[in-house]
């Protein structure tokens, strides 16, 4: 399935970047898709005194950027042959400048080396939770020693239906964009493909407290009924998923799929560890359109406790709270 049409892959020359590079290469001839490189440097500060006789600072810069350029031909150099690319060195705040050049270009897809982890031992750093956050388009963060070709893609999806109508919709429109990225990637990879639900009764805890008095029996019938209702909306949204990939597709790739009960911050973490995930794919925000409430809860929380690769993807409608600078 060609999915990607415009692939923008941030690199920084002479960090081990050339894995994900590959993997950015090999992805846009399977999709026959563009592919632009780029580099991200520092602005150098004004304030800075420079030794009497030096660079005045737009030389400076000017030089930084040219010898970041010739960095970059070097390392698309080997890959012309495969594809025709471009290379561009922007020069800013990473994540800043890697959103606005998605919104000026429209292009479909990040794909990057994750940061290094930070001192609190997690696997994506600042810029990295930015993109994941802001970027309006997906983002693929690939953890540096990922291997060359993954085995195992889990997809997490909501299929619980108890949201207002719009952002039901929105959900709804996000799990099948899930669904069909994970399983394009999988038919690419030749992975196993996994997709779970994690899901709770609401009020169980509740009903099992001082206060209501609820026979055992009632419990469990209840919490039996929303089991399944759960897993009638997952089976739904797999034979869609079956109507959009193919179903000689699904047949191929087989999909193991989890009902999980518990709380999603913590079962899919642990699904992920249990099944050795090489790539998670999920949504990461809960409302539209309203910047500065972007990322939920459980998404952040998930992404803090997962160690490896990330497909992250918004929803439609998302409003990134980055301006394009005038």
């Amino acid at each position: 399935m060609k999915r990607f049409k415009d692939i923008f892959c941030v690199v920084a020359p002479g960090t081990g970047c050339k894995p994900v590079l590959e993997r950015a290469v090999t992805l846009a001839e399977n999709n026959q898709a563009s592919l632009t490189v780029i580099d991200v440097i520092e602005r150098i500060p004004s304030g800075i005194k420079m030794p009497k006789g030096g660079p005045i600072f737009a030389d400076l810069q000017a030089a930084t950027v040219r010898a970041h350029e010739q960095e970059m031909d070097s390392l698309i150099e080997p890959y012309r042959q495969r594809i025709d690319m471009q290379a561009k060195v922007l020069i800013g705040m990473p994540f800043l400048e890697i959103v606005r050049e998605v919104l000026r270009n429209g292009r479909d897809l990040v794909i990057k080396t994750a940061e290094t982890c930070d001192w609190q031992g997690r696997l994506f750093g600042s810029d990295d939770m930015h993109l994941l956050r802001k970027c309006p388009c997906p983002v693929w963060l690939i953890k540096a020693e990922a291997p060359k070709s993954f085995q195992c893609i889990l997809a997490a999806v909501d299929v619980d239906d108890g949201y207002p109508p719009a952002e039901l919709t929105s959900r709804q429109a996000l799990n099948r964009q899930i669904l069909e990225m994970a399983g394009s990637l999988a038919l690419s990879e030749f992975a196993q493909l996994h997709v779970a639900h994690v899901w709770e009764a609401v009020g169980e805890s509740v009903m099992r407290g001082a206060i209501m008095h609820t026979p055992e029996e009632d419990i469990t019938a209840y919490v039996e009924q929303v089991r399944q209702h759960r897993q009638g909306s997952l089976d739904a949204l797999m034979r869609e998923a079956g109507s959009t990939l193919g179903h000689d597709a699904m047949d191929y790739l087989k999909p193991r799929v989890h009902l999980v009960q518990g709380w999603a911050r913590q079962e899919i973490p642990a699904l992920a560890k249990r099944i050795d995930a090489d790539l998670v794919v999920m949504g990461t925000v809960v409302r539209t359109g309203l910047a500065g409430f972007i990322m939920g809860n459980t998404a952040e929380t998930i992404l803090n406790q997962i160690g490896c690769s990330v497909l992250a993807i918004k929803p439609p409608g998302f409003a990134t709270p980055v301006m394009l600078e005038d």
